[in-house]
């Protein structure tokens, strides 16, 4: 019983703790993934786009496996962009069905990146051993760091924020890790475009990720805090 009343008194602080966000920022975030869509459309280096790569439309016709994985999780911009506009738009709690889609998608993306990252460990992606450190360091860290705390957390954060966050991360790993591999590639602005979009936006979602787990932090702290009489 003791249990039950905790988790509905931690329940309660996280619906609080939700509501009492400002909608200027999901507009502002809304702005933001409706870049990273239209960056699924441009080209990210070599004249190919995500939605290239996702197609095995690729230069030279080498479009394969790991350009199809690298390039899923640039969609995730679609569901963020519908999470956005139904917290500007509505004030109901998601459904089990679309719960399900976004946990799906989220996991499905960040074990495509893990599988991209394969190459890497195994010293066979044929990059620098700077690069390959960074996207190990990054693509890896993210992913593991994002898991654990929503592993762990979980009974301290909001369900709208554990969404955000698993696909916040889910997008940082992998673009972190294209932001890496592709920096040095040839090519004038255009050719590159979705590149300086993506590291662009890459700092807000990272800061909003972070900002979760600060959170997330903080209103485990208050919870275990005794409150005096």
């Amino acid at each position: 019983m003791e249990n039950q009343l905790g988790a509905t008194g931690n329940n309660l602080v996280n619906q609080q703790a939700e509501a009492s966000r400002p909608a200027w920022v999901d507009a502002a975030f809304l702005l933001i993934w409706l870049a990273a869509a239209a960056g699924t459309f441009i080209p990210f280096a070599l004249d190919t786009s995500p939605w290239n790569a996702l197609t095995f439309n690729v230069p030279g016709d080498q479009g394969n496996w790991w350009h199809f994985l690298v390039a899923l999780p640039f969609f995730l911009a679609y569901p963020m962009i519908w999470l956005r506009l139904r917290s500007l738009l509505s004030a109901q709690p998601l459904g089990a069905a679309g719960r399900r889609f976004l946990w799906t998608a989220a996991g499905v993306s960040s074990l495509g990146t893990l599988l991209v990252e394969t190459p890497f460990l195994l010293h066979l992606a044929g990059t620098t051993e700077w690069q390959r450190l960074a996207v190990l360091s990054l693509g890896l860290g993210i992913a593991v760091v994002s898991a654990a705390v929503l592993l762990l957390q979980r009974h301290h954060m909001a369900p709208a924020k554990a969404y955000l966050a698993a696909l916040d991360a889910a997008y940082l790993c992998n673009a972190a890790l294209c932001l890496v591999v592709y920096s040095g590639e040839p090519g004038d602005l255009w050719s590159k475009s979705g590149w300086f979009v993506t590291s662009v936006i890459f700092w807000p979602i990272a800061f909003e990720l972070t900002w979760i787990f600060i959170q997330t932090f903080r209103n485990r702290r208050d919870q275990n805090t005794p409150r005096a009489a």
